[in-house]
């Protein structure tokens, strides 16, 4: 198993539809209009975007030939002032109710932490997940909202 397409595989899981769990790109009637890896040069303007990203691989031995990867996952937000309405308030609830929604997603299915297999399991290990969103007065000026999620998942076991 490689860890290099950990991230790949997590936005699998983040634009699948159909499963029972909301999806979340536009085109399957999710809110995000983008959900892809890894972060452009020049992201694209007025569309609500999440990047997955990876900021962290701990390799844990456990035993002279196996060891797991534990991939820490931050998926950065974008959101534009785009309800029509003029009104912040109004895009700042919207953004809230998309950021439900990707919880949602990354808390898997009931009795299912692996996101359909893709890894041993996801926000389990530690059982967490953190929501940071960025001070609405430092990105107002430019039009849109940021946050961003973090949280981690344990790949299968490597052996060698």
């Amino acid at each position: 198993m490689s860890t290099s397409d950990a991230v790949d595989r997590e936005v699998a899981w983040l634009t699948a539809s159909g499963d029972g769990l909301p999806a979340l790109l536009a085109s399957s009637g999710g809110p995000w209009g983008n959900v892809q890896a890894y972060q452009p040069r020049t992201p694209g303007k007025r569309s609500t975007n999440v990047f997955v990203l990876r900021r962290q691989i701990h390799e844990k031995r456990f035993a002279h030939v196996r060891r797991m990867a534990t991939h820490e996952f931050v998926l950065k937000m974008v959101w534009p002032l785009s309800s029509g309405q003029g009104i912040a308030e109004a895009d700042q609830r919207a953004f809230d109710v998309a950021v439900d929604k990707l919880l949602q997603r990354i808390g898997g299915l009931v009795g299912d932490k692996s996101h359909g297999g893709r890894f041993r399991s996801v926000a389990e290990n530690p059982e967490y997940v953190i929501v940071r969103f960025t001070d609405p007065e430092q990105t107002l000026s430019v039009g849109e909202f940021h946050g961003e999620i973090t949280y981690y998942a344990d790949d299968f076991e490597i052996t060698g």
